[in-house]
């Protein structure tokens, strides 16, 4: 377990944070703005454990290392299921969206030759999040580490800090939206200015490791719920199913809900309510991964 995640690169990088259950709105927070949502939508989520980091390149590179995330190497039917959830496990026709081979999986991980956080050979990209992975990749990675893809409704709890409903994870008061550099990764003008770095621009370095902007951190310790990279949820995208207790939508259909939006995201798609999906086979710079936990 690699212990050079986090402001001082000393956490480990695995680390699993503690969520206590809750019942909360979802998509709804105290801004008080047209981005605040309504209280139509109430849920409720048991207790639970999220990473506090995204998955960075090094974890994820043991698991290409051990020749994981391609079709013979498959996780077993119903791994990686929420306890609470039946049906939410791996499903076996879902193992011909792996890539065919460990050669063929790390060629598409190459998504972009600038902003693909990916190398061949470890190096300077460890401790960034990983990005350029489909939700079956995410949710095999899940699966192998112990883990499982959060809900839509946990992640969502988990970044609006339950009850207190954060319009950002950080927000203190709850409908705060102070937003800069110190708190996230993310872009201040149309792809003119991601200011993870500090630089002008966009670069590979806008995606910043893992936790080095601990004013960002949520409720209950997680960072970059917010910025960096957009995380895979378990749901399909789907209207919101009420009542909710430790509800996940899994009825097939044509995309896939992720969250927290991105370095190269706007500020509003950074708030914690904000709604986006993606075909669950995309493969982009934008989109990463983080696990949850049984308690």
């Amino acid at each position: 377990m690699p212990t050079t995640c986090g402001a001082n690169g000393r956490d480990s990088c695995c680390r699993s944070l503690e969520v206590p259950g809750g019942t909360y709105d979802r998509s709804f927070d105290l801004a008080g703005d047209a981005f605040s949502g309504v209280t139509t939508h109430p849920a409720t989520v048991g207790n639970f454990r999220l990473d506090k980091y995204e998955v960075t390149v090094g974890r994820f590179r043991a698991f290409v290392n051990a020749g994981m995330g391609t079709r013979s190497s498959a996780p077993a039917a119903g791994a990686g299921a929420h306890a609470n959830i039946a049906g939410s496990g791996w499903d076996a026709s879902w193992n011909a969206n792996l890539a065919a081979s460990t050669t063929a999986l790390v060629a598409a991980l190459k998504c972009d030759p600038t902003l693909q956080t990916w190398t061949d050979a470890p190096g300077g990209n460890e401790d960034r999040p990983m990005n350029c992975v489909t939700w079956y990749e995410a949710t095999a990675f899940c699966a192998w580490d112990g883990g499982y893809l959060p809900t839509e409704a946990e992640w969502n709890y988990a970044a609006a800090g339950g009850d207190q409903q954060r319009a950002y994870p950080w927000s203190s008061p709850a409908g705060s939206l102070i937003i800069d550099g110190a708190h996230a990764s993310y872009d201040a003008d149309n792809f003119e200015n991601c200011v993870g770095d500090g630089l002008p621009g966009c670069a590979v370095t806008d995606l910043v490791a893992v936790g080095m902007k601990p004013a960002g951190d949520g409720r209950w310790g997680q960072s970059d719920l917010a910025g960096n990279v957009m995380e895979w949820t378990l749901d399909w995208q789907a209207v919101y199913q009420v009542p909710c207790a430790d509800c996940a939508n899994l009825a097939p259909g044509a995309h896939r809900e992720i969250r927290g939006g991105s370095f190269a995201s706007g500020a509003t798609d950074l708030r914690t309510g904000r709604r986006l999906s993606l075909p669950p086979s995309d493969r982009i710079i934008l989109a990463g991964v983080r696990c949850a936990r049984a308690p």
